[in-house]
């Protein structure tokens, strides 16, 4: 990023802040205050876990495919109790948050009875970052698995045109705190999310996360986004979003094979698919017993040889767990571009503007 930019980004806003303005706007745009609660909680929680790309940006995406009569506003989640640790979820095209959280609530009463609990999400939307699943879980002493799939923007593996989704996996365990482990990463080189914030902010992008649409290596976003993006690992990556394809659309009955809408196109339904997992812990040893070892874990992986020109080891969630320390305290960095979008979102319901730290 330019100097320039680096000084527009020192625009900050606090998380409390940013709440309420997706509050107002979500309300404004007819969703329930309950609902809208839970969509700007989980969407400013990628916010403070410095996952800039999932975070408050997105409402004005999602505001639009509202708009559009694409998404509902309004939806009624409808949750069916197939068996005593199995739940399917109809989203109604609604916030997929909102169905996921309660999906995911739902595996975690079944857990706590039964040692595990599973849902299927159909009818859904985008529900942002995975990590605040996990973290749902984590805040109830479970550990959890989070699949979802998502719009085309891989290619298989030996292929060049669109058809698997950057359908991120991701999974967790309740530590002490410090080691809490959570996993939340997309199959691709690079989130699609990154692309569209390097073309909001004029930025370029590595040549090995994407090809245009002649399939060459770009560094230019724009470029990438009319392309495909690269999967990690070559066919372990093409691979892995195949599997999320398998759990969370072919199971639940949603769309799959490429046929779920991307977000930022407001001309139909998106139908994407969930499947949440929760178990518990302590089925095997005591919950003290799990903490320990996990924290076991955590200082063997953080405390193990560095390799040369390595400072220091991170456990999986560490970095953003610190970032979110920061943010909390200093508030989330914004560029002036993204302020007025939002600000515009607020203006269009008369809501009041972001207060800048």
């Amino acid at each position: 990023m330019s100097s320039d930019a680096m000084a527009e980004a020192n625009q900050r806003v606090s998380a409390q802040e940013a709440r309420r303005l997706l509050q107002d706007i979500l309300k404004g745009n007819g969703v329930s205050p309950e609902n809208a609660a839970i969509v700007s909680k989980c969407m400013v929680a990628a916010d403070l876990r410095g996952v800039d790309t999932h975070g408050m940006n997105r409402i004005s995406s999602y505001m639009e495919r509202v708009r559009q009569g694409v998404l509902n506003p309004a939806a009624e989640v409808t949750l069916n109790q197939i068996t005593p640790v199995v739940a399917q979820v109809d989203a109604g095209n609604g916030f997929g948050f909102v169905a996921a959280h309660r999906g995911m609530a739902a595996a975690i009463e079944a857990a706590k009875v039964y040692g595990i609990g599973m849902a299927s999400i159909k009818h859904s939307n985008h529900f942002g970052m995975s990590a605040w699943l996990v973290q749902q879980a984590i805040d109830s002493d479970m550990m959890s698995l989070v699949f979802t799939n998502s719009s085309p923007a891989l290619p298989v593996f030996g292929g060049k045109s669109k058809m698997l989704g950057v359908s991120p996996i991701a999974c967790g365990a309740p530590g002490r705190g410090k080691s809490d482990f959570i996993l939340d990463m997309a199959p691709s080189i690079a989130a699609r999310g990154k692309i569209y914030k390097a073309k909001r902010r004029g930025e370029k992008i590595p040549l090995d996360w994407a090809l245009d649409s002649e399939g060459r290596p770009t560094d230019d976003p724009a470029a990438a986004l009319e392309g495909v993006m690269l999967p990690m690992g070559g066919p372990k990556g093409s691979a892995l979003a195949i599997m999320m394809d398998v759990f969370s659309g072919v199971l639940s009955g949603s769309a799959f094979a490429g046929g779920v809408t991307n977000p930022y196109d407001p001309s139909k339904p998106a139908n994407v698919g969930h499947f949440l997992v929760a178990i518990k812990p302590d089925l095997f040893i005591s919950m003290d017993d799990f903490r320990d070892r996990m924290d076991h874990l955590y200082q063997t992986v953080v405390g193990s040889d560095k390799a040369a020109g390595v400072e220091r080891i991170y456990f999986p969630g560490e970095i953003e767990k610190e970032a979110q320390a920061e943010r909390e305290m200093l508030g989330i960095p914004l560029v002036q571009a993204e302020i007025d979008v939002l600000n515009q979102e607020a203006a269009r319901v008369n809501a009041a503007g972001l207060s800048i730290l």
